[in-house]
């Protein structure tokens, strides 16, 4: 099994020098997703919606334990996005069952053997939540917090002068695929800088040989080699005062890409995509269908 939770400074140094970090061990909070998901909903619209449910604060220093039939049929890169932002939530962790998906994944990159662990059948949690979202809509989290979660056809007419594709939270092949779906074929609106930014150096490989990159670049987006960049306001599309960015990162906080007069929209990557076009923040089947 795999327990992956941030730490600061101090303890990541202590834990290199001794091999080991001191945790509470978290009490868990059980999500149930049922229904089916509709077409352009994902992982990151599941998290927002979560998070809008529960608050920033909502699952403080609990084990997220994400389960249903919607979870079932997720694909692992969507899993991955989900268990990225559960501390946007307050959580020590996001955690799913291990199933057939997961164990594919594992066996094809382990370098040792490995146990999967499972909730015993009697466990105890803090808290159960139950969601119906077959009917869920894209979700935009708007500033300056993830759990400000609204459905993107209810956040009226939102211009945009940034849209950022990718990030460690969004930028699997299959978010890459999924922005390039809309993409293809299209131009990026010529107010808006459009940023494509790889999770991975393998993955940025694999974009290349997909075809995805040309049409990124033939659609008028910039592609960046993997790294934080804009996300954290550090380089490569920090916003400025005044300016609105939409992107597939994972914090919307005051001054987080940027300067603090700015506004940053969360959405999914085909979001963003579909944003980047239009010149507002835009329901995808608005661009592809076109």
């Amino acid at each position: 099994g795999a327990f992956s939770t941030g730490v600061g400074s101090t303890d990541f140094a202590a834990a290199l020098a001794s091999g080991e970090c001191w945790l509470r061990v978290p009490e868990s909070i059980k999500f149930v997703f049922r229904g089916e998901l509709g077409p352009w909903v994902g992982g990151k619209d599941l998290i927002l919606y979560t998070i809008g449910k529960i608050g920033v604060d909502g699952a403080s220093y609990a084990a997220m334990e994400f389960s249903g039939e919607v979870i079932d049929a997720l694909p692992i890169d969507d899993r991955f996005t989900m268990s990225n932002m559960a501390i946007e939530a307050g959580g020590k962790a996001g955690l799913f069952c291990p199933d057939d998906k997961t164990l594919q994944y594992v066996k094809a990159r382990a370098k040792r053997p490995f146990t999967a662990h499972r909730s015993d059948p009697d466990a105890v949690y803090q808290k159960t939540f139950d969601f119906e979202v077959s009917e869920l809509e894209p979700q935009v989290a708007l500033p300056h917090s993830p759990a400000n979660a609204k459905p993107v056809g209810g956040i009226g007419t939102v211009e945009i002068d940034q849209a950022v594709i990718g990030s460690c939270t969004n930028g699997r092949l299959r978010d890459l695929r999924s922005a390039a779906r809309v993409l293809k074929g299209q131009r990026v609106h010529p107010r808006v800088r459009c940023i494509v930014v790889p999770g991975t150096q393998e993955i940025y490989l694999e974009a290349v040989r997909e075809g995805l990159v040309e049409i990124f670049i033939e659609a008028g987006a910039v592609v960046s080699t993997p790294t934080c960049g804009p996300c954290p306001g550090g380089h490569m599309g920090v916003i400025a005062s005044g300016e609105k960015a939409v992107s597939s990162t994972n914090r919307n906080f005051i001054g987080r890409m940027g300067s603090p007069q700015a506004e940053i929209y969360l959405a999914n990557p085909a979001v963003v995509a579909a944003s980047a076009v239009t010149g507002v923040i835009a329901h995808p089947k608005e661009v592809a269908a076109s």
